[in-house]
């Protein structure tokens, strides 16, 4: 048994903990750890809440209106409520200095994936091209992850994009919008796929459909943005919770991790952190470290370590992030029907693309506005907002969103290091992100999409496309990448750090290639694999 250090309890570091206690380690867990408000009145729907509440303006869009897009927001659709606000609040330091790119990073107890929208994408082989693994050598862990979460899906024609691995339940229920959809793509599915390369099917989503370990199926309340009351979209508090139940486990919020130390021969000594609430810093012993607190996160306590280790501060390329852009339409056939609120609010389809190369495929969520708020739609129209909002009370049933996301490749131009500055105890992060033909491959995306859209009998409003800038997807990868040539600042198979023993990555840090396809089931499953193989 050893004393194992987790830094951060977001998907993968929760599924490591789960497995490392599994296998009789002691295991403690640093994390700052905001914690999610209470769910208010967890048996109302969507529009129960707006008229049981007292002041239902304040928790759907905040009381100073903090959550809604005004004109001029840069083209965003969606906004996070203020039942998220505690997933993006920063302790004082931890801010992300950036040129070119738009940083987000999460303390939350659960990390980001507490405002995720639960869409679970294996990789196949094609993008794990670039990895030391195969498909095959993941398939447990996948499986593994599903089983603790809960996954809902079918087999259908995205299956040749997504690995149909063990442990799926049945889907969730249709809203009348993605399956009148659904249906349009098999009335044309030969001329979709023959000349658009496109094809068509349900999401895989980690929404439970039966009831399990105490958690209930999906009561379609259409509340998913605020926050699932029931916890049947799974979130990485739920894991936390289970890791707290265990005997070898310790949690300790309120800890902000600076570096670690190491000795002489660059053998972990200890994990420094600083209390949130004042009182300075300490020291924990460890036998092993493993960093689980996002990309951005992570590399900043391992270039910080560097810099208390040797005084240099190093700069690393190859940072990634998956270019998305944004596609309203509406269908046609759907237009003055009513709109359903009790519904499953995010994507329920999803669209896979094949380009020249597997490895570029295009990967694309299809969410219909059912429970969503009505500002980001109106106030795009070509109208003033009294017309725009009578337009959208008779086209709702008929709207929806494209999420385009694209692949992306470790570059010498996006790179992170540390701020300059010798007299900074705690050096931030610092991103440095050029431009690399990213416009170019959107658009051409964008072009396709909107021909599969036209194809199903949707209409694509002119100039409410939005490209969304570097950063946004929130998919973080590669700053660390695994390579087995043992290459400083690059980690191993099991990816433990080249640099310095017992020092472990288990977020997307070690990612030498980051696919079209959402990362967080990945990084849970690549967390189990470690746990297994390296412990």
């Amino acid at each position: 048994m050893s004393k194992v250090v987790v830094v951060g309890s977001g998907a993968s570091g929760v599924h490591f903990a789960l497995s490392a206690l599994a296998k009789g380690h002691e295991v403690t867990m640093l994390d700052v750890g905001n914690e999610r408000p209470a769910p208010i009145n967890p048996a109302d729907s969507f529009n129960d809440l707006k008229a049981s509440l007292d002041d239902p303006a304040a928790y759907f869009l905040g009381s100073d209106f903090s959550s809604v897009l005004l004109p001029g927001a840069g083209g965003e659709y969606y906004g996070f409520p203020p039942s998220k606000d505690y997933v993006f609040s920063r302790p004082a330091g931890a801010e992300v200095c950036a040129r070119g790119f738009n940083p987000i990073v999460s303390f939350a107890r659960g990390g980001l994936a507490e405002a995720w929208t639960a869409g679970v994408y294996p990789f196949n082989d094609d993008d794990l091209a670039d990895f030391p693994f195969s498909y095959a050598d993941m398939a447990p862990y996948y499986a593994e992850v599903a089983l603790r979460i809960g996954v809902s899906g079918v087999r259908d024609d995205l299956e040749r994009f997504m690995p149909f691995h063990d442990n799926i339940m049945a889907p969730l229920d249709l809203d009348r919008h993605s399956n009148w959809l659904l249906h349009a793509y098999a009335a044309r599915r030969d001329r979709l796929n023959d000349r658009h390369r496109c094809f068509v099917g349900r999401s895989r989503i980690a929404v439970l459909t039966a009831e399990k370990d105490g958690r209930q199926p999906c009561s379609y309340l259409g509340r998913c943005l605020w926050g699932c009351p029931s916890d049947a979209l799974y979130t990485p508090s739920i894991s936390l919770a289970e890791c707290r139940a265990h005997p070898g486990f310790t949690y300790a919020p309120r800890h902000f991790v600076t570096h670690f130390r190491v000795d002489g021969k660059r053998r972990l000594r200890g994990v420094i952190a600083e209390s949130t609430e004042g009182g300075g810093a300490c020291e924990i012993g460890a036998d092993a470290l493993v960093l689980a607190a996002g990309t951005l996160s992570s590399t900043r306590i391992f270039l910080n370590s560097i810099r208390e280790h040797c005084g240099e501060v190093m700069v690393l390329p190859g940072l990634m992030d998956n270019p998305q852009a944004l596609v309203p339409f509406a269908s046609w056939k759907l237009i003055g029907e009513q709109c359903e609120t009790s519904t499953y609010q995010f994507h329920q389809l999803g669209m896979g693309i094949e380009t020249d190369s597997p490895k570029e495929y295009i990967h694309c969520q299809v969410t219909t506005l059912g429970a969503a708020l009505a500002h980001p739609i109106v106030q795009g129209l070509p109208v003033d907002a009294r017309t725009g909002l009578r337009v959208f009370r008779n086209v709702r049933g008929a709207l929806g969103i494209v999420n385009i996301n694209l692949h992306d490749d470790r570059s010498g131009d996006s790179t992170v290091t540390l701020e300059a500055g010798d007299d900074l105890p705690n050096p931030r992060a610092l991103v440095e992100c050029a431009p690399r033909g990213q416009t170019r491959r959107l658009r051409e995306a964008v072009r396709v999409v909107k021909s599969a859209l036209r194809q199903l009998g949707c209409f694509v409003p002119p100039g409410m496309t939005y490209l969304r800038p570097p950063g946004s997807s929130v998919h973080y990868a590669g700053t660390v990448p695994m390579a087995t040539d043992g290459a400083t600042l690059t980690a191993s198979e099991l990816c433990e750090s080249h640099d310095f023993d017992n020092v472990y990555f288990v977020d997307g840090t070690t990612f030498p290639f980051l696919p079209a396809k959402n990362i967080t089931f990945t990084l849970m499953a690549n967390a189990v694999r470690v746990a297994d193989n390296a412990f």
